[in-house]
């Protein structure tokens, strides 16, 4: 039977665009993928939604002649870089046909985002900032958020996209919205995980259980998602990154990087963040002290309680 699914292009295909690029293909899209790395490329291909899925030799072979295009990429540089172009080399927006949907789920900086967006408008293009809450697991399951700015049309387009890789979606405003909206939520997260651990680690050191203390502290007022879900004492919550040496998961290098995004969208409007800002020296502290940049955000557990480390 003819596929009548829109065709993807997707460039990114790292812990978490290598999942979402999987469930578009499962979905029954055509998807063309592209990445720096050959074998992530490659394991999608082999996977059991390889059908649906053509490798693409340049980034701009994976934007042309497509109908929507989607990247995931580590950072507002790369972003730039792909849509724009560095030094001699175009950008893909050269290579994309008029009416070509973006969607970049990249979480970078709001000034980027609304760049790039306004390059794409210039050439006839829609384009939605939509960075994902939900980490590698969100990813894998489809059960993602996306956190989205841009015009009410482009996401109407973009929603059934969405809907496969995602179970919550969110308009947040204008380009650039999406990110701004993604720094505070993880601002916050860093913010109550750094608690929790100091918690944890202060009744243990007092001669508590971490599975008992937590189990105090869900059903009181302490009670918040890094505690109930996402537990960063090892050995209380089976599956978690803690339970298994704080391995997978969103990475310390990636929760620096986005505090140090909610310092800078801090500084250009004024606004006061002493939370996020001590937050973000616990952070590189722990990743410098620890060597724990490719380990789990809840591994600054390791930073209040040092038995903790494997």
């Amino acid at each position: 039977m003819t596929n009548t699914k829109k065709s993807i292009g997707f460039v990114g295909l790292g812990n978490m665009g290598g999942g979402m690029a999987r469930n578009l293909a499962q979905a029954g899209y055509s998807v063309r993928v592209f990445d720096l790395m050959p074998e992530a490329v490659q394991a999608l291909v082999d996977s059991p939604a390889g059908a649906n899925i053509t490798a693409a030799s340049s980034a701009a072979e994976a934007a042309s002649s497509v109908d929507v295009f989607i990247s995931m990429l580590p950072a507002g540089r790369h972003v730039d870089g792909l849509y724009l172009g560095q030094g001699d080399s175009p950008g893909v927006l050269d290579a994309m046909a008029p009416n070509t949907l973006i969607i970049d789920s990249s979480t970078i900086d709001a000034a980027t985002a609304q760049k790039v967006a306004a390059a794409a408008e210039q050439k006839n293009l829609l384009m939605l900032d939509a960075p994902v809450s939900g980490g590698t697991a969100g990813a894998d399951g489809g059960t993602l958020t996306f956190i989205v700015g841009g015009a009410d049309a482009a996401l109407a387009q973009a929603r059934e996209c969405l809907e496969v890789m995602g179970s919550n979606i969110f308009h947040a405003g204008p380009s650039g919205s999406g990110q701004i909206a993604k720094v505070c939520n993880n601002m916050l997260l860093a913010v109550h995980m750094a608690g929790t651990a100091e918690a944890l680690a202060l009744g243990v050191k007092n001669g508590l259980d971490a599975g008992v203390l937590s189990d105090i502290m869900k059903q009181s007022s302490g009670g918040n998602w890094s505690l109930n879900v996402y537990n960063p004492y090892p050995g209380v919550m089976e599956g978690s990154p803690a339970s298994r040496e704080y391995a997978g998961g969103f990475l310390v290098d990636l929760m620096t990087k986005d505090l140090g995004l909610a310092i800078a969208c801090a500084e250009q409007s004024a606004s006061s963040i002493p939370l996020g800002s001590l937050a973000k020296q616990l952070y590189s502290m722990h990743r410098d002290a620890n060597d724990a940049g490719r380990l789990d955000f809840s591994s600054v557990q390791m930073l209040f309680d040092p038995s903790v480390k494997s």
